[in-house]
């Protein structure tokens, strides 16, 4: 029988990291409790209209405001002008959202991811290196997933277990540990796609092409994840009775 007065024993790194998973999936929209239904969930999972807006806007007006600008003498558009406005309609949003009293970490990571691609692209003086801070991201994500995926821990399956409350004994239920590892194994797919597609366009410096595609491959590709992993998850547990 355990002694009360001992001390609770301290989690684990797989522990604790799924508890971390689990909670910002959970502030994402992610919560299984409350029986939404998928498409709600994929849609707060995105931050419903400001969220969209947020992802997307910035870098439609960079890649809208460079295009139009190109000189044809040159090849090169309005970099300083095209980045400008980007970082300042991604402030905007930040600062709306502070005003308001919201939530504004989602804007304020956004903000910043948007000023370090900036940030690339005027020390180099080439607006293609303006979507380098996203290559490096998609290749961190897609090693992630690949590795947890391959040595039995998936992202998916830690953030899963915590959500429902039963922290890593997914593990021991060979249907729940394939499931998450091909969750995994499919968000690193997504991005090694977005890696091998829009890569090739980097190298050639085609800035319109990769721009393009780079908004083609963020939400229309992220939306329908979010809604296979959230029906692909829920369908390992029974439904609770309210």
């Amino acid at each position: 029988m355990t002694d009360p007065r001992e001390p609770d024993p301290e989690p684990s790194a797989s522990e604790m990291l799924g508890q971390a998973l689990g909670g910002a999936a959970r502030r994402a929209g992610l919560d299984p409790s409350e029986g939404a239904s998928t498409g709600h969930v994929v849609w707060k999972a995105m931050g419903g209209w400001r969220g969209v807006l947020e992802s997307v806007l910035p870098g439609l007006v960079f890649i809208v405001v460079y295009t139009v600008t190109i000189d044809p003498a040159t090849g090169d558009g309005a970099l300083w002008l095209a980045l400008g406005l980007s970082v300042g309609i991604a402030a905007v949003f930040t600062i709306l959202r502070l005003i308001a009293r919201q939530p504004a970490s989602a804007a304020i990571g956004g903000l910043i991811a948007v000023a370090v691609a900036a940030l690339f692209a005027l020390l180099t003086g080439e607006a293609s290196n303006n979507f380098v801070p996203g290559f490096i991201t998609n290749a961190v994500y897609g090693t992630a997933f690949l590795v947890s995926a391959l040595v039995g821990w998936s992202l998916i399956g830690l953030a899963g277990g915590f959500l429902m409350g039963e922290g890593t004994a997914w593990r021991q239920d060979r249907r729940k540990r394939r499931v998450y590892f091909w969750l995994a194994i499919a968000w690193a797919g997504l991005f090694a796609a977005r890696l091998a597609v829009q890569l090739p366009f980097y190298f050639a410096d085609d800035v319109t092409a990769l721009g393009t595609l780079k908004l083609v491959m963020g939400l229309p590709l992220f939306a329908p994840m979010v809604a296979v992993t959230w029906l692909a998850a829920r369908a390992l547990y029974p439904r609770r009775d309210t």
